[in-house]
């Protein structure tokens, strides 16, 4: 059974970066679609970046040009490094597969920007 543990949230300005991390451990997540999800306060969870085992990638379009995703499957782990944030980008950020698999979503890493 895969465990995945997100990271590298935290409080940035708007107009900063960060780079979010997802390691997988229990089973390798090559050549399965990956993707990162995020859910705000009072929202539903929505995708944000998926990315295919050939590569190609799908961005929703709130964070196209912005944001990139992106994997090692070595290190089987997943980034997300967003750029350019705005405050409607705080939320909290889970990775998963894509379709996602119910049982496998970790604790999340938060991301707040301030205005």
């Amino acid at each position: 059974q895969v465990q995945l543990v997100e990271s590298g949230g935290g409080l940035v300005q708007a107009g900063g970066s960060l780079r979010l991390s997802c390691a997988a451990s229990g089973s390798s997540f090559s050549g399965k679609p990956m993707a990162w999800y995020r859910q705000a306060p009072g929202k539903q969870r929505e995708l944000v970046a998926l990315i295919r085992s050939a590569g190609s990638t799908v961005y929703a379009d709130s964070v196209k040009g912005r944001f990139t995703i992106s994997g090692d499957n070595a290190k089987n782990t997943v980034y997300l490094q967003m750029n350019s944030l705005r405050p409607e980008d705080t939320a909290v950020y889970y990775c998963n597969n894509f379709p996602p698999v119910s049982y496998q979503w970790g604790q999340g890493t938060q991301v707040t920007v301030s205005s």
